[in-house]
């Protein structure tokens, strides 16, 4: 039964496709539409849309982006992160043609609204995003806020009570760095929700490794699905014998 998930992550700052490092310098690379086309074309299990300046700037989902990317007409479901700010734009991201949402900000400053968009969309449309940096003394830092304390009681509950489906865990730290996935920060996660990992991965034997534990569902690669033709291809390849759908070999036009 295949059970893990190789996620294909683009980045989109002002509207552009960006390869990211850790969150903080950025460098173009185009239309996301191009990148999404590969993506869907080579066989990715899942894509991740992420909009990483509409929250802090406050405008709200880009509508437009998602507009055209439905026309696309992709095989593959896609991720949406970015903006959301309540349940109706929530549902209206999913009506513009994602099939799952991920919610960052509005679980920190209104987490009841993942409750509500669960019962608009169902608890399986609902993924957590939980940029992290791991301490020594204190556990987890917010990366958000810069709090000592990632999770909030009101979080917490959203987390362990069936609301979202699962959690993706971003090492910010070393985003964009390769080789660089800090592991420590998926020991003793005071939640029991499946994990898409993310964030400074880019070598087989370390996605092996990851793919092995039973918590984590996914894997999921931006920059480094931009450095090679067929990328997905290549992964998928080398992580034969994993519980994982099989690469795609139809060529580029």
């Amino acid at each position: 039964m295949i059970s893990k998930r190789l996620v294909g992550v683009v980045t989109v700052l002002q509207g552009q496709a960006v390869q990211s490092f850790g969150y903080s310098r950025y460098l173009p690379l185009g239309r996301p539409e191009v990148l999404i086309e590969n993506l869907d074309r080579w066989g990715a299990d899942e894509i991740l849309l992420q909009c990483v300046d509409r929250s802090r700037s406050g405008l709200g989902p880009d509508f437009p982006l998602l507009e055209r990317v439905s026309r696309m007409g992709l095989a593959t479901p896609l991720i949406y992160a970015g903006g959301i700010r309540n349940r109706a734009e929530g549902v209206a991201v999913v009506q513009a043609g994602a099939d799952r949402i991920c919610l960052d900000a509005i679980l920190h400053e209104a987490p009841g609204t993942a409750d509500e968009l669960a019962e608009s969309l169902g608890a399986q449309a609902l993924i957590a995003s939980l940029p992290l940096i791991r301490t020594t003394d204190t556990g987890w830092l917010d990366y958000r806020t810069g709090s000592r304390s990632a999770f909030g009681v009101e979080l917490l509950r959203v987390l362990r009570e069936g609301v979202i489906s699962e959690a993706l865990v971003i090492d910010c730290r070393h985003e964009g760095y390769p080789a660089s996935f800090d592991t420590l920060l998926l020991e003793g996660l005071p939640f029991a929700l499946p994990l898409i990992v993310f964030g400074g991965l880019s070598e087989v034997g370390q996605l092996r490794s990851l793919l092995q534990r039973p918590q984590i569902a996914a894997v999921a690669i931006g920059n480094f699905l931009t450095y090679r033709e067929h990328a997905v291809q290549y992964y998928k390849q080398h992580l034969a014998g994993l519980p994982i759908r099989p690469a795609s070999h139809e060529q580029s036009c």
